[in-house]
Protein backbone atom coordinates (compact mmCIF):
# COMPACT_ATOMS: atom_id res chain seq x y z
CA UNK A 1 0.00 0.00 0.00
CA UNK A 2 1.81 3.06 -0.90
CA UNK A 3 1.49 6.27 1.35
CA UNK A 4 -0.63 8.32 -0.66
CA UNK A 5 -3.06 5.06 -0.74
CA UNK A 6 -3.06 4.79 3.57
CA UNK A 7 -3.31 8.63 3.93
CA UNK A 8 -6.68 8.43 2.43
CA UNK A 9 -8.92 6.74 4.94
CA UNK A 10 -7.18 9.34 7.57
CA UNK A 11 -8.23 12.28 5.58
CA UNK A 12 -11.32 10.67 4.87
CA UNK A 13 -12.35 10.12 8.89
CA UNK A 14 -10.28 13.58 9.30
CA UNK A 15 -13.08 15.40 7.13
CA UNK A 16 -16.43 13.77 8.39
CA UNK A 17 -14.74 14.92 12.36
CA UNK A 18 -14.52 18.99 10.79
CA UNK A 19 -18.08 18.12 9.25
CA UNK A 20 -19.68 16.56 12.54
CA UNK A 21 -18.01 18.96 14.37
CA UNK A 22 -19.60 22.02 12.86
CA UNK A 23 -22.76 20.45 12.91
CA UNK A 24 -22.74 19.76 16.27
CA UNK A 25 -21.26 23.52 17.35
CA UNK A 26 -24.80 25.20 15.02
CA UNK A 27 -26.93 22.60 16.52
CA UNK A 28 -25.45 23.84 19.96
CA UNK A 29 -25.79 27.70 19.15
CA UNK A 30 -29.59 27.37 17.86
CA UNK A 31 -31.08 28.96 21.01
CA UNK A 32 -29.72 32.43 19.72
CA UNK A 33 -32.18 32.27 17.05
CA UNK A 34 -34.25 33.49 19.55
CA UNK A 35 -31.99 36.13 19.95
CA UNK A 36 -32.24 36.79 16.55
CA UNK A 37 -36.05 37.05 16.82
CA UNK A 38 -35.97 39.85 19.58
CA UNK A 39 -33.86 41.93 17.26
CA UNK A 40 -37.75 42.69 16.05
CA UNK A 41 -38.55 44.92 12.92
CA UNK A 42 -37.23 48.17 14.04
CA UNK A 43 -34.93 47.32 15.82
CA UNK A 44 -31.13 46.75 16.10
CA UNK A 45 -29.83 44.57 13.27
CA UNK A 46 -27.03 43.19 14.73
CA UNK A 47 -28.14 43.03 18.67
CA UNK A 48 -30.92 41.58 20.43
CA UNK A 49 -32.70 42.54 23.84
CA UNK A 50 -33.16 46.16 22.81
CA UNK A 51 -36.88 46.56 21.83
CA UNK A 52 -40.32 45.17 21.84
CA UNK A 53 -42.00 43.51 24.81
CA UNK A 54 -39.46 41.55 26.71
CA UNK A 55 -37.83 44.86 27.57
CA UNK A 56 -40.56 46.62 28.65
CA UNK A 57 -39.51 46.62 32.33
CA UNK A 58 -35.93 47.20 31.43
CA UNK A 59 -34.08 50.10 33.35
CA UNK A 60 -32.01 51.32 31.18
CA UNK A 61 -28.66 53.14 32.88
CA UNK A 62 -29.22 56.08 30.34
CA UNK A 63 -33.23 56.04 31.04
CA UNK A 64 -33.53 54.42 27.71
CA UNK A 65 -32.60 52.17 24.92
CA UNK A 66 -29.49 52.91 23.67
CA UNK A 67 -29.06 53.69 19.76
CA UNK A 68 -26.43 52.30 17.79
CA UNK A 69 -27.21 53.87 14.20
CA UNK A 70 -23.98 55.64 13.88
CA UNK A 71 -22.06 52.58 14.86
CA UNK A 72 -23.55 50.89 13.21
CA UNK A 73 -23.19 52.08 9.81
CA UNK A 74 -18.96 52.08 10.29
CA UNK A 75 -19.41 48.84 10.86
CA UNK A 76 -21.29 48.42 7.67
CA UNK A 77 -18.81 50.36 5.66
CA UNK A 78 -15.62 49.16 6.74
CA UNK A 79 -16.40 45.17 8.01
CA UNK A 80 -13.94 42.89 6.26
CA UNK A 81 -16.46 39.88 6.73
CA UNK A 82 -19.81 40.01 5.75
CA UNK A 83 -21.94 36.33 7.53
CA UNK A 84 -24.69 34.66 6.76
CA UNK A 85 -27.89 34.71 8.90
CA UNK A 86 -28.03 32.19 10.79
CA UNK A 87 -24.35 31.35 10.30
CA UNK A 88 -21.94 30.19 12.84
CA UNK A 89 -20.02 33.27 13.03
CA UNK A 90 -22.91 35.69 12.85
CA UNK A 91 -24.82 34.05 15.84
CA UNK A 92 -21.45 34.26 17.73
CA UNK A 93 -21.42 38.17 16.58
CA UNK A 94 -24.37 38.92 17.62
CA UNK A 95 -24.12 37.46 20.96
CA UNK A 96 -20.59 39.44 20.97
CA UNK A 97 -22.67 42.61 20.34
CA UNK A 98 -25.69 41.77 22.71
CA UNK A 99 -23.36 40.59 25.79
CA UNK A 100 -21.96 43.95 25.43
CA UNK A 101 -24.69 45.94 25.13
CA UNK A 102 -26.23 44.80 28.16
CA UNK A 103 -23.22 45.54 30.55
CA UNK A 104 -23.02 48.88 29.40
CA UNK A 105 -26.68 49.49 29.40
CA UNK A 106 -28.72 47.53 31.34
CA UNK A 107 -28.52 47.99 34.93
CA UNK A 108 -30.08 45.23 36.61
CA UNK A 109 -29.01 41.35 36.41
CA UNK A 110 -32.62 40.52 35.83
CA UNK A 111 -32.50 42.33 32.57
CA UNK A 112 -29.39 41.06 30.83
CA UNK A 113 -30.57 38.14 29.19
CA UNK A 114 -26.78 36.96 27.54
CA UNK A 115 -24.93 36.98 31.27
CA UNK A 116 -25.40 34.29 33.64
CA UNK A 117 -25.13 36.49 36.62
CA UNK A 118 -24.97 34.82 39.40
CA UNK A 119 -21.62 33.39 37.89
CA UNK A 120 -20.44 36.03 35.58
CA UNK A 121 -16.21 36.89 35.62
CA UNK A 122 -14.57 38.69 33.53
CA UNK A 123 -10.96 38.88 32.64
CA UNK A 124 -8.57 40.76 30.46
CA UNK A 125 -5.24 39.23 29.03
CA UNK A 126 -4.54 36.92 32.16
CA UNK A 127 -5.02 39.68 34.93
CA UNK A 128 -7.31 38.59 37.82
CA UNK A 129 -11.17 38.09 37.38
CA UNK A 130 -13.82 40.35 38.29
CA UNK A 131 -17.55 39.45 39.21
CA UNK A 132 -20.49 40.82 37.31
CA UNK A 133 -20.91 43.15 40.49
CA UNK A 134 -17.27 44.64 40.03
CA UNK A 135 -17.14 44.64 36.39
CA UNK A 136 -20.68 46.77 36.40
CA UNK A 137 -19.20 49.19 39.21
CA UNK A 138 -16.05 50.18 37.23
CA UNK A 139 -17.06 50.15 33.58
CA UNK A 140 -16.56 47.83 30.56
CA UNK A 141 -13.81 50.47 29.48
CA UNK A 142 -11.87 50.19 32.86
CA UNK A 143 -12.08 46.30 33.03
CA UNK A 144 -10.72 46.63 29.52
CA UNK A 145 -7.61 48.32 29.88
CA UNK A 146 -6.67 47.48 33.47
CA UNK A 147 -2.88 46.83 33.66
CA UNK A 148 -0.33 46.19 36.24
CA UNK A 149 2.56 48.76 35.03
CA UNK A 150 3.29 51.75 37.49
CA UNK A 151 0.85 54.50 37.15
CA UNK A 152 3.73 57.15 35.98
CA UNK A 153 3.94 54.91 32.79
CA UNK A 154 0.17 54.41 32.08
CA UNK A 155 -1.19 56.20 29.05
CA UNK A 156 -5.13 55.59 30.41
CA UNK A 157 -4.93 54.55 33.87
CA UNK A 158 -8.12 52.69 34.82
CA UNK A 159 -7.51 53.14 38.73
CA UNK A 160 -7.58 56.63 38.05
CA UNK A 161 -11.09 56.55 36.38
CA UNK A 162 -14.81 56.23 37.04
CA UNK A 163 -17.43 54.39 34.79
CA UNK A 164 -18.75 57.58 33.81
CA UNK A 165 -15.28 58.98 32.87
CA UNK A 166 -14.26 56.33 30.70
CA UNK A 167 -17.01 56.23 28.86
CA UNK A 168 -16.85 60.00 28.21
CA UNK A 169 -12.87 60.02 27.46
CA UNK A 170 -13.96 57.31 24.86
CA UNK A 171 -16.96 58.60 23.16
CA UNK A 172 -15.05 61.67 23.01
CA UNK A 173 -12.18 60.44 21.14
CA UNK A 174 -14.13 58.15 18.95
CA UNK A 175 -17.80 60.35 17.96
CA UNK A 176 -18.48 58.02 15.31
CA UNK A 177 -17.96 54.74 17.82
CA UNK A 178 -16.00 51.83 18.18
CA UNK A 179 -17.02 49.05 15.99
CA UNK A 180 -16.62 45.70 16.44
CA UNK A 181 -16.51 42.67 14.22
CA UNK A 182 -15.69 38.63 14.68
CA UNK A 183 -13.09 37.47 12.28
CA UNK A 184 -13.40 34.02 12.86
CA UNK A 185 -14.61 31.24 15.25
CA UNK A 186 -12.46 28.20 16.28
CA UNK A 187 -14.83 26.85 18.91
CA UNK A 188 -18.57 26.32 19.91
CA UNK A 189 -20.06 25.87 23.12
CA UNK A 190 -19.82 25.40 25.87
CA UNK A 191 -16.52 27.42 25.24
CA UNK A 192 -16.80 29.63 22.56
CA UNK A 193 -13.28 30.75 21.08
CA UNK A 194 -13.22 33.29 18.63
CA UNK A 195 -11.10 36.27 16.89
CA UNK A 196 -12.23 39.69 16.38
CA UNK A 197 -11.08 43.34 15.77
CA UNK A 198 -12.10 46.61 17.80
CA UNK A 199 -11.74 49.94 15.64
CA UNK A 200 -13.07 54.00 15.44
CA UNK A 201 -11.97 56.81 14.15
CA UNK A 202 -9.87 59.21 16.49
CA UNK A 203 -12.04 62.28 15.40
CA UNK A 204 -12.22 63.73 18.88
CA UNK A 205 -8.93 64.39 21.63
CA UNK A 206 -8.25 61.76 24.08
CA UNK A 207 -6.92 62.88 27.55
CA UNK A 208 -5.49 65.85 26.42
CA UNK A 209 -4.08 64.58 22.96
CA UNK A 210 -5.40 65.72 20.35
CA UNK A 211 -7.26 64.15 17.04
CA UNK A 212 -5.15 62.79 14.46
CA UNK A 213 -8.46 61.45 12.44
CA UNK A 214 -6.98 58.21 11.60
CA UNK A 215 -8.21 54.94 12.43
CA UNK A 216 -7.18 53.28 15.62
CA UNK A 217 -7.99 49.35 15.71
CA UNK A 218 -6.67 46.01 17.51
CA UNK A 219 -7.34 42.63 16.93
CA UNK A 220 -7.87 39.92 19.87
CA UNK A 221 -8.77 36.54 20.68
CA UNK A 222 -11.80 35.96 23.22
CA UNK A 223 -13.07 33.23 24.73
CA UNK A 224 -17.06 33.23 26.13
CA UNK A 225 -17.58 30.17 28.07
CA UNK A 226 -21.11 29.81 28.02
CA UNK A 227 -24.44 28.04 29.66
CA UNK A 228 -27.01 26.07 28.52
CA UNK A 229 -28.96 28.58 27.75
CA UNK A 230 -26.27 30.29 25.88
CA UNK A 231 -25.78 33.08 28.87
CA UNK A 232 -22.29 34.12 29.18
CA UNK A 233 -20.62 32.52 32.61
CA UNK A 234 -17.23 33.85 32.02
CA UNK A 235 -15.37 36.03 29.66
CA UNK A 236 -11.81 35.93 28.68
CA UNK A 237 -10.01 39.03 26.16
CA UNK A 238 -6.68 38.68 25.34
CA UNK A 239 -4.93 41.75 22.98
CA UNK A 240 -2.07 44.00 22.98
CA UNK A 241 -3.38 46.99 25.17
CA UNK A 242 -0.09 49.05 24.47
CA UNK A 243 -0.31 49.69 20.96
CA UNK A 244 -3.93 50.34 21.04
CA UNK A 245 -3.16 53.20 23.33
CA UNK A 246 -0.28 54.51 21.94
CA UNK A 247 -2.30 54.72 18.55
CA UNK A 248 -3.74 58.12 20.47
CA UNK A 249 -0.52 59.57 20.69
CA UNK A 250 0.13 59.99 17.11
CA UNK A 251 -1.23 58.24 14.05
CA UNK A 252 -0.96 54.39 13.86
CA UNK A 253 1.54 53.72 10.99
CA UNK A 254 4.33 56.26 13.17
CA UNK A 255 2.37 54.39 16.74
CA UNK A 256 2.78 50.69 15.94
CA UNK A 257 6.62 51.44 14.75
CA UNK A 258 7.69 53.24 17.74
CA UNK A 259 5.21 50.83 20.19
CA UNK A 260 6.34 47.69 18.74
CA UNK A 261 10.39 48.47 20.67
CA UNK A 262 9.28 49.85 23.41
CA UNK A 263 8.69 47.72 26.64
CA UNK A 264 6.61 50.04 28.01
CA UNK A 265 4.43 50.79 25.02
CA UNK A 266 3.89 47.02 25.01
CA UNK A 267 2.45 46.83 28.11
CA UNK A 268 1.17 50.16 28.57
Amino acid sequence: MTTATAAAPARSRFLRYLIWSRYKVRQSLQPQSAMAAAAEVGGDKYRSFIHGESERDTVWRYGAPPNYDVVNKLFEAERTQVWPEGSLEEKVQRLLKTWEMELVHKVRPEDQKTVNSAKYTASTNGMKALSRAEVMAIGGYNNFLRTKLPPEHRIFDPDQETLESSMATFLTAFPRGFAIEVLDVYSGPPKIAFKFRHWGYMEGPFKGHPPHGQRVEFVGVCIFHVDEEMKVEKSEYFYERGNFLASFLSPPDAASGSGSGCPVMQGN
